[in-house]
């Protein structure tokens, strides 16, 4: 999978987790919904460590415990 397609999941995964959908999750953020939608389509090539961040500062966890999962291991991201 690619770095965006990991990203992609693991914001899924923590809508799911928390119970949130995407929608609510670009209103809370204040990430523009137009962006997440293209992050979660796998259209933004880089997504950016600041919307990571906002979106961390949402559900509370730390930014290193957004990428403490096996989809950001080096062996599963191809470039």
């Amino acid at each position: 999978m690619t770095y965006k397609e990991a990203v992609s999941k693991r914001i899924l995964e923590l809508c799911d987790l928390y119970n949130y959908s995407p929608n609510r999750l670009a209103e809370m953020s204040t990430i523009p919904p137009t962006t997440l939608r293209s992050m979660l389509a796998n259209k933004v090539e880089n997504p950016s460590s600041y919307n990571i961040y906002k979106i961390c500062k949402i559900f509370k966890i730390e930014i290193k415990d957004f990428f403490d999962t096996d989809y950001f291991k080096l062996k599963n991201i191809d470039d």
